[in-house]
């Protein structure tokens, strides 16, 4: 098995659903990634690469992930790699990977709008010389 640890943002609120028949609910989102790095002529590049995400554990989704999350929160995930195929309305078939949620992090900003949250466990802080997220976040 592939395990992956990702440290990106989310493209947009996840997506909760509930399991027809059992209930249970799930969560998916999509989590970009940017790498920089310096060309062999000296001059800087990145490359922003996409997650689609999938968390079956329900407890996680329910008391983190739905309350917490939303565009632009910053996440750590460790999880394993699965293949996803499909047939599209033309018939033809697509492939693509996915990460299974193992474990989430949530890293959200103090937003100077938002209100003080009075339970300290509701809001995940960074630790001091931890990455902030960049103000011109292209999503």
């Amino acid at each position: 098995m592939q395990t992956l640890i990702l440290d990106g943002f989310l493209v947009a609120a996840p997506s909760i659903l509930s399991a027809q028949g059992s209930g249970r609910k799930r969560a998916t989102f999509r989590v970009l990634e940017t790498t920089r790095f310096r060309r062999a002529d000296g001059s800087s590049g990145e490359r922003t690469t996409g997650f689609n995400c999938i968390c079956f554990n329900e407890a996680t989704t329910e008391n983190y992930i739905a309350p917490f999350a939303r565009k632009g929160t910053r996440v750590v995930i460790q999880g394993h790699v699965e293949n996803d195929s499909w047939t599209g309305k033309d018939g033809v078939e697509h492939f693509d990977l996915r990460l299974i949620v193992g474990d989430v992090r949530l890293k959200n900003r103090k937003d100077s709008e938002q209100t003080a949250v009075s339970d300290d466990a509701a809001s995940v802080q960074e630790p001091a010389g931890g990455h902030e997220a960049p103000d011109d976040i292209p999503f």
